[in-house]
């Protein structure tokens, strides 16, 4: 859905190698245990992603959202921060799948995560 690949591309800026050391200077406690996972402040209040984001993440179940809080930690907190790439597919439910490329002699490796889920105005079969 272009909402979700927008604001992957969004979240791929800030997480990417370039940008992600001045994101974990800035941002590390923002995601530390017991936080929620919130990354709203990515985007101006005033933009179109906004509120179909913050809805997206309130209906999003609590262990997806502490995965997703708990990778972030872990990826802005390692020293140096972990770059991580963010992308999104349909899918049934709340999915998730995340894998780490290790550092090599000639690259710096990685964690992709890939978030699965319906499209956010496709209510699930339990809630109609």
């Amino acid at each position: 859905m272009p909402m979700f690949e927008a604001y992957a591309a969004e979240l791929n800026r800030q997480f990417g190698k370039d940008q992600i050391a001045t994101f974990a200077r800035e941002r590390r406690d923002h995601f530390a245990p017991g936080r929620s996972f919130d990354v709203s402040f990515l985007l101006p209040a005033d933009s179109p992603l906004h509120e179909p984001w913050t809805r997206y993440l309130g209906q999003a179940p609590g262990a997806f959202l502490e995965a997703l809080r708990g990778v972030v930690h872990y990826a802005v907190s390692h020293d140096p921060p972990i770059p991580v790439t963010f992308a999104w597919a349909p899918g049934y439910d709340f999915e998730l799948n995340l894998w780490q490329a290790a550092d090599t002699r000639t690259t710096r490796g990685g964690i992709t995560v890939l978030v699965k889920s319906r499209y956010p105005d496709d209510p699930h079969p339990m809630h109609r």
